[in-house]
């Protein structure tokens, strides 16, 4: 039976932080699933299927390095239950820090309670990406710095171009 792990986020954009758990993921399982997060309530600066695009360009030589299937996907629902749609047994979560930490262990204990079958994998963020966040990076990209050294060079690419549109 193949192992499928389930990655969520809105990813709005990818950051090298995203890129780093799906890399590391992908070693733990035959097929990881990226959920990308729609979400009405939230104001996204990238569309989903921009996302969806930036994350397979990104994702796809490190998972196929791995010999891990990689797939993306849109939900906007519950994570739990985008997984278990997927045939996940395990959500995948990375921790920056303290706070995510304690954010991170509330948020598996009621995944636990919604899905209890579904297992949470903690990551810790490598050491070299775990001062980046999406939102950081959308207030510097939003001011014409350069994020280069933030996100993969399609996402850069892409914030540029977002960016100098207006």
């Amino acid at each position: 039976m193949p192992r499928v792990v389930f990655y969520a986020g809105s990813f709005d954009p990818l950051t090298n932080g995203h890129l780093d758990v799906i890399e590391r993921a992908a070693t733990l399982c035959d097929r990881l699933v990226v959920g990308v997060g729609a979400h009405a309530s939230k104001v996204a600066l990238l569309s989903t299927d921009e996302r969806v695009k930036l994350i397979r360009e990104a994702a796809a030589p490190a998972a196929q390095s791995s010999g891990c299937a990689l797939e993306t996907i849109v939900f906007s629902g519950l994570a739990v239950e985008a997984a278990a749609d997927a045939g996940a047994s395990a959500i995948v979560r990375g921790l920056r820090d303290a706070t995510d930490f304690d954010y991170e262990m509330q948020l598996a204990g009621m995944n636990a309670d919604l899905a209890p079958k579904l297992q949470t994998i903690f990551l810790p963020a490598s050491r070299n990406v775990r001062h980046i966040t999406a939102t950081l990076v959308r207030q510097i990209a939003s001011m014409g710095a350069d994020v280069s050294s933030f996100v993969p060079p399609n996402v850069a690419a892409a914030l540029k171009a977002k960016f100098a549109k207006g």
